[in-house]
Order: C-alpha cells, then structure tokens, then sequence
C-alpha cells in the first residue's frame, strides 16, 4: 500500500503538532512531505529531523539562515517566504495538504493546493470566512476535495456520511462557551487576555482560544458550514454544550438527529481527514458512557458574546463582508493579547470594520485580498 504524503502548513502550533502524533502512530500509512512554519525555527528543525521530509519552509525570511546552519546536515531542503509554500504545495510529491496555518496567510498556499488538484484538509477556518466561495467554487473547478479537520465540521461530515442522501433540515454546531461561560457581562468586560486563555476543555493556541472566548470562533464556523455543506445561515443553529462530548449534529425532516461523540481530542478529526475513507486505530481516550455523566445544552447567549451574532450578519450580508469582519478581528485579538484594548473593544472594532467596508457583492480573490489589506490598515491606525 502506497504511503500518503502529506504536506503540513502549520506544523509548529497546535494543530499540526497534533497532525505529526498521528503520523507517528501510523508511519507505515502516511509519509511526512513538507513542513512548514512561521517563526518557530527551532521546532520545525526538531521535527524536520524526527519525519525527514524532503522540504520545509520559514515563512518568516528573517530566520532561513539559522534554519538552514541547523540542517546543514541533513538532506531536507531548506526555503523561506510563502511564495515558497505555494510552489511547494503544487509538487508532485504531496498528494495531501493539511492547512493549518493561523488567520488569513493560510488563503494563498490553500488556495495554491487547490490549483494544483491536491486534497485539502482545511484546519484554517479564515480561508472559508474571507473568501468561501471564491475557495469552494475553485476546488469544484480543479476536482480539489476538501475535507474538514474542525472538529465541528468533522462532525457533521460524519453525520451527513450516514444520511443517505436524505433531505437534511438543520445543522447544530455545539460550543463549549469557552472560559467565560458563567460569567455576568461586567465581569467579563472586565477580563484581561489571561483570564480568556484559560479554555476549559481544548488546548488551542492563542489566537484561537481568544476567538472562542468572544465566540467569533463559533460565527467563523457557522460560516465555514454554510460553504461547506451548502447550507443556509438560517439552517445552522450553534448550542452551548459545556462538555464538548457531542461534537455537532444534524437534523432530519422527521425529527430525528444524528451526533458524532468522542472526548475532546483534535488528533481523531485530523486522523479522519487525512486517512479518508478509511478509519484507522488511534491511540486516545475513549468514550466510558456508564460514567460520563449528564450531557447539558444551553441557549447562545448573543448578549453577552454579540460576535456570533455579528458574524451571521456578515453572512447574511455576503460578499467581502466576511473577509472584513475577519481582518479586523485578527488586529482586533492581536491588540488584546497584548492587552491593548478591552474585552468588548474586539467587539466595537470588528463591528465598525463591518459596517464601514465598501460593499463587493461578488469578490474576485484580488477584491479579497484588497479588502483583507485595507481593513487591516484602517484598523490599526484607529487603535
């Protein structure tokens, strides 16, 4: 059986370190191809030398030097820049890309895999948030399948796998409702960065723990499910499930309502991805239902976390809203990491940023880009 080769843009964070667990555990079926990283040179060193692959890639230039020195002795090729990860991505030695790049730099190399007719294991929500239908309506073009890695998106592909073509009527992506779930408004008006990366279930990084916190997270993927499945904004529900048990779940015309399960562990998704159709034995927790205890739902509270609702009016709207309303929540978390700006402040800036941006009903990816550059520079200067 011929080895998958795979090729990680992100492998340093979260996800991708996650990504080469399941290589490890499965070296006779995958094969490590490309690396590629933003500024953390030492760790992809370690890991270049641990998968041997034939290429990595700093995107930050600044650090090709020190990279290079630390694998001179190696036979892995060393590049720099993301217009290396484009060509790189293209080659004929990756038959698989798993996009897990953090925010909106992940668009140009997915979107360069796409061309190239590679499957794509999209962990990078921003891509489908800035521009899905640009991305969706060029993977249909070059017959690139993209499957998702999100553990919600995972989910309901699962689900969907046992319809049977049978008519679906809602999409119900569960939240955990992050670290501030029980908290009054004022309290969490008053959090600074470190009370908000504090997630109770999942280890994620920053960027992203930030983005649960506000529950734009949870907007962004109801955006990506409206691309992804082709189902209307009106037709996907978000459900607080503090235990994130219950990963999302689809509803039928007769009521009845399949869930996919399992312990939070991003490893299972990305192994699913990338061995589809097939699943494959993976070394994790498993489900003791006799002691799990209580499974609980609540309601989206959009008063206390108005992003999710910001974010279906951003689809509501279309066109480059969405790719706006993204751009400005990247500075936005940016600024409040470095506790520049306050908790609801994220909110205020993203929602002028929406509706302050000239509206292009249908964007080309350059109108994507365009807008992702100008919202980002109006951004900052009013910070």
């Amino acid at each position: 059986m011929n080895k998958r080769r795979i090729a990680i843009l992100g492998s340093t964070g979260s996800i991708g370190s996650q990504a080469l667990d399941v290589v490890r555990q499965h070296r006779d079926r995958f094969e490590v191809g490309l690396l590629v990283a933003n500024n953390s040179s030492d760790t992809l060193a370690a890991q270049a030398r641990e998968f041997d692959p034939g290429a990595v890639v700093i995107c930050n230039e600044a650090l090709y030097g020190s990279l290079s020195s630390a694998l001179a002795d190696t036979d892995v090729k060393v590049f720099a820049g993301i217009r290396s990860v484009c060509d790189l991505v293209a080659s004929d030695n990756i038959d698989i890309v798993l996009c897990a790049m953090v925010g909106f730099s992940g668009l140009e190399p997915t979107v360069a895999a796409i061309k190239a007719g590679k499957v794509i294991a999209l962990a990078n929500k921003e891509t489908l948030v800035a521009a899905g239908s640009v991305v969706m309506g060029l993977a249909e073009r070059c017959a690139a399948p993209i499957l998702p890695v999100d553990s919600e998106h995972s989910a309901i592909f699962q689900c969907l796998l046992g319809a049977q073509s049978n008519a679906v009527t809602k999409l119900h992506l569960t939240a955990s409702g992050g670290p501030f779930r029980t908290w009054s408004k004022e309290r969490i008006a008053a959090a600074v960065s470190a009370d908000a990366l504090r997630h109770p279930n999942w280890h994620m990084g920053a960027k992203i723990t930030i983005d649960s916190a506000t529950m734009m997270n949870k907007g962004f993927e109801v955006i990506e499910a409206r691309w992804l499945f082709d189902m209307g904004p009106e037709r996907i529900n978000v459900v607080v499930h503090p235990e994130s048990i219950i990963h999302s779940m689809v509803e039928f015309e007769d009521g009845a309502v399949i869930a996919q399960m399992g312990h939070p562990d991003m490893r299972e998704p990305i192994q699913l991805a990338l061995s589809f159709p097939e699943r494959l034995p993976l070394d994790n927790r498993k489900l003791d239902f006799a002691t799990l205890g209580a499974l609980t739902f609540e309601k989206a509270d959009t008063g206390r976390f108005p992003m999710l609702a910001l974010a279906y009016e951003a689809l509501a709207r279309g066109g480059n809203i969405p790719c706006a309303m993204n751009a400005a929540n990247e500075v936005a978390v940016a600024a409040y990491l470095q506790d520049k700006i306050g908790f609801y402040d994220i909110y205020s800036i993203v929602e002028r940023a929406v509706t302050g941006t000239d509206f292009v009903v249908d964007p080309s990816l350059d109108d994507i880009f365009a807008t992702d550059a100008a919202v980002r520079s109006s951004v900052a200067r009013s910070l």
